[in-house]
């Protein structure tokens, strides 16, 4: 009789459907039956992949911070600032005053 090898472990259970599988030889895993017919299905193209086999998905940290304290926001803001003060930054509706060209006539 055949032993089941090390890195099968407690996973002794027959993945062939065809025979008839008889009684257990030791107490079968539920989850490791789960996962193996998880598997079948992913290999007859029932299911894209088996979520077992996929990782958990890592979420970013929340800020700590507002991010109007940093030095970036601050800069910027600076940036946004001049340009208001200079006339340079366009007023959402409003038509940039461009010289006019040979187009425009």
């Amino acid at each position: 009789m055949n032993s089941p090898s090390s890195d099968e472990g407690d996973r002794v259970h027959r993945r062939d459907r065809h025979v008839h599988g008889g009684l257990p030889e030791k107490n079968l895993d539920d989850d490791a039956l789960a996962h193996d017919a998880e598997d079948e299905r992913v290999e007859a193209g029932l299911d894209p992949f088996n979520p077992d086999d996929v990782p958990p998905a890592t979420d970013t940290p929340p800020l700590d911070t507002d991010i109007r304290d940093t030095e970036q926001y601050q800069e910027e803001r600076a940036e946004i600032r001049r340009e208001e003060d200079k006339g340079e930054l366009l007023v959402e509706g409003e038509r940039a005053a461009f010289p006019p060209t040979r187009y425009d006539e």
